[in-house]
């Protein structure tokens, strides 16, 4: 095939989801002419698309060879190799080295330095470039984020208040850094935050609507009845779950159905369907059946043998390098990886990976004929039927003893699934329901 109708093919296979036809015609012109850049970086994007990193890494390095300084495919193979669980530090100092001052390239070289554990270095090399550029919000995030599982939960958000102390007026600034705060649900010192912003930013709707939330959510019911009448003219995703929650809590059922109704047909649909499903347990209503039908939910086994399943806890183990759990995950009294897990290079990962892909389009095959409206409708069946699965998300979590995972939802998802590698034994387990999977039970908090 000609090369440009190859490219153009391959591409437009991608777009429209056929990513395993797209790296089977650039395969088999790499067969007959593996001289080409343009099909090895192409190629390197497919296997991206397809999510199989290790393979994507493979062919961007061999594009690589023939421009070394192409700054796209220098950064995809960092990217690719991070994201794969190789070590990847010299690829992002290479992009580094194409491009000295792109902030991409640092953050990933920091990212990979925590992957190795040098952590410190990490930490050195991100807040340096912050005080140079204090509103480099991804930075933050990183910093933040490495601090706070590497065991300090009391000075982890230090570089926002100092990039805020630089540029006091910057409002995305003291956003992040009282996002990053109020996920701890420290709402004192949240509050103190707004308040300091609110000098520069006055009347601003999202200090607003933060105000709001915090009274909300922190239990001053007096103050967040006041601040729900101010701000019932904002339409404001945050500021409007923050109003059904406090329904729900207040026993004001219908409007809290009211107001995630208005949000079903939304790109925010995720988060508040499993509000409606506990609005309508509530009333008694029997859309709660329709929308959590007991036959939805279903328990399938992977059949790897005894030495697999160790060797699998034994390579996860030693995956599990912080600290502390991400603050705004669910884990408590334990840890969680970094990372999709799924993209990981091990042979018993990627195993693990394929067992769950075969029993994801069994569940999909068996799943009984449902409404349009339903949620799980919004999938397109037929590309998992025929293999075509994407996961948003895949970690692992090792809880310690009298560990436990707070109730919460996965809005970015299909569907979401458990899979248990290691258990304590029956007689550590505890009294029942201790250690027992719960569905669709709302956080006590």
């Amino acid at each position: 095939m000609q090369l440009n109708k190859l490219l153009q093919q391959a591409q437009q296979d991608i777009q429209n989801g056929h990513i395993e036809r797209a790296i089977n015609q650039l395969n088999a012109f790499i067969e007959s002419d593996s001289s080409k850049f343009e099909v090895w970086k192409l190629l390197g994007y497919a296997y991206h698309q397809a999510q199989l990193e290790p393979e994507a890494a493979k062919a961007l390095q061999q594009a690589l060879k023939f421009k070394p300084n192409d700054y796209d495919s220098a950064m995809a193979y960092a990217q690719s190799r991070y994201l794969a669980g190789f070590d990847a530090q010299d690829a992002f100092l290479q992009v580094i080295k194409i491009a000295p001052t792109d902030l991409n390239a640092l953050r990933g070289y920091a990212s990979a330095l925590v992957a190795d554990q040098q952590v410190d270095k990490a930490d050195a090399i991100l807040s340096a470039v912050l005080r140079d550029c204090p509103d480099w919000l991804d930075g933050h995030k990183l910093l933040t984020t490495q601090r706070y599982t590497s065991g300090k939960t009391q000075t982890f958000t230090h570089s926002y208040q100092q990039a805020c102390r630089a540029q006091p007026k910057n409002l995305h600034l003291w956003l992040a850094w009282y996002q990053a705060t109020a996920q701890l649900k420290d709402w004192p010192r949240a509050l103190q935050i707004i308040q300091q912003a609110e000098k520069y930013f006055a009347n601003n709707i999202e200090l607003k609507v933060a105000r709001t939330f915090i009274a909300s959510e922190s239990g001053d019911d007096k103050l967040a009845e006041n601040l729900f009448i101010q701000t019932e003219n904002i339409n404001h995703v945050v500021r409007d779950m923050a109003y059904l929650r406090f329904c729900l809590k207040k026993r004001n059922i219908s409007t809290a159905e009211k107001i995630a109704l208005t949000y079903v047909n939304t790109e925010s649909a995720a988060v508040f369907w499993p509000y409606l499903t506990l609005i309508w347990r509530l009333q008694d209503n029997t859309k709660a059946q329709w929308l959590d039908n007991p036959a939805l939910i279903k328990s399938y086994d992977i059949d790897l043998t005894a030495k697999q399943m160790a060797e699998l806890g034994a390579t996860l183990r030693h995956l599990h390098t912080a600290s502390a759990p991400f603050a705004e995950q669910s884990v408590r009294g334990g840890t969680q990886t970094n990372q999709n897990l799924f993209l990981r290079h091990e042979p018993i990962i990627r195993q693990l990976k394929h067992r769950i892909e075969r029993q994801i389009c069994r569940y999909n095959q068996e799943l009984p004929l449902l409404d349009a409206d339903h949620p799980l409708n919004t999938a397109n069946r037929e590309q998992i039927k025929n293999g075509m699965i994407q996961f948003s998300g895949s970690w692992s979590v090792r809880l310690q003893a009298q560990g436990f995972n707070v109730s919460h939802t996965h809005p970015l998802g299909w569907i979401s699934s458990a899979l248990y590698i290691d258990l304590p034994k029956k007689t550590e387990m505890g009294t029942p329901p201790a250690g027992w999977l719960k569905f669709g039970t709302p956080h006590l908090s």
